[in-house]
C-alpha cells in the first residue's frame, strides 16, 4: 500500500514557528511593561516584535521612553492606526457620531422645551390682561367683540404651546434613553464626543497604567469651567456646548510631551503631565487660565458677544505610596479652593 498521508506544508510550519517565536518576545514585553493581556495589546505587540512596520516601532519606542510603559491610551491609537481592521474602526466612528448627534439633539431639545415654557408663561399673562379687561366693563361692543377674539386665540395657543411642550419632553426622555444604548453598546470609545478629548474611561486606565509602571513626577490637573451652569441658562445648551468645545481646544493645543487632556466630567476637565513637578505643572496651568481668560464666543440668537468664559484649576504631584484615588482627592481639593478664593485662578499659589 502507497502512503498517501500529504507532505507537512513548509510554508505553514514557517508560520507557525514565526508566530510562535514572536510571541515568546512579545509576552515577557507585556509583562515589563504591566501590559494587561487583552486580544487588543497581544496584537499591537505581536507587531511591535515583528520589526514589519518601522512607524509602528518607533512610536512604540517613543512612548516607551517618555513614561516607561505604554498607557492604554496610547496602546489603543497604536493598534487603530497600524494593526486594526477599517472595518472595526469605521463601527467605532459611527456609533461616537451616533453618540454626539443624540447629545446635540437632546440639547436643542431642552432648549426649545425652555422657550416653549417661557412663551406659555407670556400666553398665560395677556390671558389674565385680557380677561381683567373685560371684567371692568369696557362698555364699546366692538372692542369686546375683539377681546373675546383674542382671549379665544390665545387660549388656543396655550393649549398648543401646553401639547408641544408635552411633546417635547417625551422626545427629550427618548433621546436621553438612546444615549444611555449607545454608551452601553461601545464602552471601549476612548473619545469624548463633544469636544474631542479623551474620555473619563481613558483618563481612568491612563493614571491607572502611569502609576503602576513610572509614577514619579507624575502630576494631575483638574480644571472647571467657573459659573457654567449660567451659560446654559442665559444663552442655552448649545452654547454652553461651544464653550466646552472652546476650552477644550485650547488646553489639547497646549498639550506637548506626553501630557493628554481628558474630558473628566460635565464642565471638567483633566490633564496628566508625565515625568514632570509641580513647579512645571503650575506654570502649565497658569498659562492654560490665562489663554481660557481671553476665549471670545459670539451667541448668535442674540448677537452678543461672550467674553467671561473663566477657569479655576488644582495642580497635584503624586507622591510615594498615594493611590490613584488619593491623587484625584489631592488635586479636586485644591480645585475646591480655588473656586473657594473667587474662581479664575490656580491653586497652589506657588509649585
Amino acid at each position: 500500500m502507497s502512503d498517501t498521508t500529504p507532505a507537512p506544508d513548509e510554508g505553514a510550519k514557517a508560520l507557525l514557528q514565526t508566530a510562535a517565536s514572536r510571541l515568546k518576545k512579545a509576552v515577557p514585553l507585556m509583562l515589563k511593561h504591566q501590559i494587561p493581556t487583552t486580544p487588543t495589546n497581544y496584537a499591537l505587540w505581536y507587531a511591535y516584535v515583528g520589526e514589519q512596520q518601522p512607524e509602528l516601532n518607533k512610536a512604540m519606542d517613543d512612548t516607551l521612553s517618555r513614561y516607561q510603559t505604554c498607557p492604554p491610551v496610547n496602546g489603543e491609537l497604536l493598534y487603530r492606526e497600524f494593526v486594526a481592521d477599517p472595518v472595526e474602526l469605521d463601527v467605532r466612528d459611527m456609533r461616537q457620531n451616533l453618540e454626539a448627534m443624540a447629545a446635540e439633539l437632546a440639547n436643542q431639545l431642552q432648549d426649545t422645551n425652555l422657550d416653549a415654557a417661557v412663551f406659555q408663561q407670556k400666553i398665560d399673562a395677556n390671558f389674565n390682561r385680557l380677561e381683567r379687561i373685560e371684567s371692568e366693563g369696557v362698555s364699546l361692543e366692538q372692542v369686546l367683540d375683539l377681546v373675546r377674539s383674542l382671549v379665544k386665540e390665545s387660549d388656543t395657543i396655550r393649549q398648543s404651546t401646553s401639547y408641544f411642550t408635552g411633546q417635547l419632553s417625551k422626545a427629550q426622555q427618548e433621546i436621553s434613553a438612546l444615549k444611555e444604548r449607545l454608551a452601553a453598546s461601545e464602552r471601549d470609545v476612548l473619545f469624548d464626543a463633544l469636544t474631542g478629548c479623551f474620555n473619563r474611561r481613558a483618563f481612568d486606565a491612563d493614571l491607572q497604567g502611569i502609576l503602576a509602571q513610572a509614577p514619579e513626577g507624575t502630576c494631575l490637573i483638574l480644571a472647571d469651567v467657573d459659573h457654567f451652569k449660567a451659560f446654559n441658562d442665559n444663552y442655552g445648551h448649545q452654547l454652553g456646548d461651544q464653550v466646552l468645545k472652546l476650552v477644550a481646544k485650547r488646553m489639547t493645543d497646549a498639550c506637548r510631551d506626553g501630557i493628554k487632556c481628558y474630558r473628566y466630567g460635565g464642565e471638567e476637565f483633566a490633564l496628566l503631565v508625565p515625568k514632570s513637578n509641580l513647579r512645571v505643572a503650575r506654570q502649565l496651568a497658569e498659562a492654560l487660565r490665562r489663554g481660557i481668560e481671553k476665549l471670545t464666543l459670539k451667541d448668535r440668537r442674540r448677537d452678543a458677544k461672550i467674553d467671561t468664559i473663566r477657569a479655576s484649576f488644582g495642580v497635584a504631584q503624586w507622591q510615594p505610596k498615594t493611590s490613584a484615588i488619593e491623587l484625584i482627592e489631592a488635586a479636586d481639593k485644591l480645585l475646591y479652593e480655588a473656586k473657594r478664593l473667587g474662581r479664575n485662578r490656580v491653586m497652589p499659589i506657588q509649585g
